[in-house]
């Protein structure tokens, strides 16, 4: 992964406050398509250039010390895409998951989704990286792939009624904790940050769970056009909001001050 800060994107990032960087930045990358009908290209360019653009903002959110950085890489509605896109879309993914992208840059590798749906090949080098990186200490790249948040909901929904049946859960004890140690993301902080790019205004079905008290951020850049100073800019702007999870402006002021 690399990447060079221009004068611009140096000026953006002395405008970050390194002590209000969000732990974990959910992004949904979309707009590839559109970027290469743009230019009168193929779809496939515009996932490949995607797929560079990734990398660079991956290697970005590890230098700004974010957590966590969770992509919607492949939803399950994607499986209803050609089968020839589907085929390029994972030729793509197999090309851009290599090793030493995330072992120089100390990052670490997790899938969310129903993996069962990709190709065995695909599985095994998903699950290889994983392993790979595992001890890696950096941010940690989380790819959802074949995921939808219907689907993960279902799942754990599916989970806890077995459990119950089984006797092996009291009903009663069930809350948001319980619940959220079923889903995908059950080791995870939720994203205090969503990112959407390509000038859609809605969240497709993508961490609707962990995402209930996410700030949005929309733009109408297409993903492939989604620059680093791009990336600040989104930051800065989850900077200049207040954070009231449901308080009032003053008394968050107020727990500010006495911190």
């Amino acid at each position: 992964m690399t990447s060079s800060l221009n004068t611009e994107n140096a000026t953006m990032t002395n405008e970050l406050d390194r002590n209000r960087i969000p732990r974990h930045v959910a992004i949904i990358m979309d707009g590839n398509g559109r970027w290469a009908k743009a230019r009168g290209q193929e779809r496939s360019a515009g996932h490949q250039q995607g797929a560079q653009q990734m990398q660079e903002i991956v290697e970005e959110a590890s230098r700004l010390g974010i957590e966590y950085i969770t992509l919607y890489t492949f939803s399950t509605e994607n499986w209803n895409r050609p089968a020839e896109e589907i085929s390029t879309l994972m030729s793509i993914l197999m090309d851009n998951i290599k090793e030493d992208l995330f072992m120089k840059n100390n990052v670490r590798f997790k899938v969310i989704g129903d993996r069962k749906r990709l190709r065995q090949d695909v599985q095994e080098a998903l699950s290889n990286l994983e392993q790979v990186t595992s001890g890696n200490t950096g941010t940690c790249m989380v790819s959802a792939l074949s995921y939808s948040s219907k689907w993960e909901i279902m799942k754990a929904i599916k989970e806890i009624a077995a459990l119950s049946a089984d006797g092996q859960l009291d009903p009663d004890t069930i809350d948001e904790h319980v619940f959220e140690q079923h889903l995908e993301t059950h080791d995870m902080p939720d994203p205090e940050l969503l990112i959407r790019t390509g000038g859609e205004l809605r969240l497709s079905n993508y961490l609707l769970w962990q995402c209930a008290y996410s700030e949005l951020y929309f733009t109408n850049i297409y993903w492939p056009d989604f620059s680093i100073d791009e990336f600040h800019k989104a930051i800065i702007d989850y900077q200049g909001r207040q954070r009231r999870y449901g308080k009032t402006g003053d008394q968050v002021e107020n727990e500010n001050k006495s911190k």
